[in-house]
């Protein structure tokens, strides 16, 4: 048996997997919630030990050893959070992203009130996505009524008019002619050029 079997060296590079869209903006969503938790998380014990030291004077932060164990959202939050993320189209992503970064930024908000500002985000680009499809769902209905109602009178004026047959007589047609045109009933004078 040869050594180059075991480490298999002689095999192709694997191809990254054709995953789901949706899978990899949810992925990519709880990504980012996990990361700014412990961002949060971390500046939370950064603001207990400014506290501690202005408290007590002393720095004691050389001596302070953190537990290993961080803030965990629930798994039941964790599911609706999934569930939700799974609303959020692809190209809407980044902007949801750069929203929560936007947010933690602004308020600084302690750990626990990470994941609810999380879900507030979600939840203003489901609502945004839901109101732009609305919106192109009665630009559809607006354009294909109006297609069918064109068509109907472009077909029922052209069945109408018939510009050579009239029995209206128009001052063009007196001149045409040669006649004297007889005197109008119009609301404007009439004007005559003197021969």
């Amino acid at each position: 048996m040869s050594l180059a079997s075991w480490f298999r060296w002689n095999e192709p590079p694997n191809r990254i997997s054709q995953r789901n869209p949706t899978e990899m903006v949810v992925e990519t969503l709880m990504m980012e919630l996990s990361w700014q938790t412990k961002q949060a998380e971390k500046q939370q014990r950064e603001r207990e030990n400014e506290y501690r030291k202005i408290k007590t004077g002393v720095d004691y932060g050389w001596l302070v050893s953190y537990p290993k164990q961080s803030y965990e959202i629930s798994p039941g939050e964790r599911l609706q959070l999934e569930d939700m993320c799974t609303k959020i189209h692809p190209s809407y992503c980044g902007p949801v992203i750069l929203r929560f970064r936007q947010l933690i930024a602004e308020y600084e908000p302690e750990v626990q009130e990470v994941s609810r500002l999380f879900r507030s985000v979600l939840q203003e680009a489901a609502e945004k996505i839901k109101e732009e499809e609305e919106a192109k769902k009665l630009a559809r209905q607006w354009n294909t009524k109006n297609k069918t109602s064109l068509s109907l009178t472009t077909f029922k004026s052209r069945s109408r008019i018939s510009p050579f047959i009239s029995d209206i007589k128009t001052i063009s047609e007196d001149v045409e002619r040669g006649t004297q045109p007889t005197r109008r009933v119009w609301s404007m004078p009439e004007f005559r050029n003197a021969k």
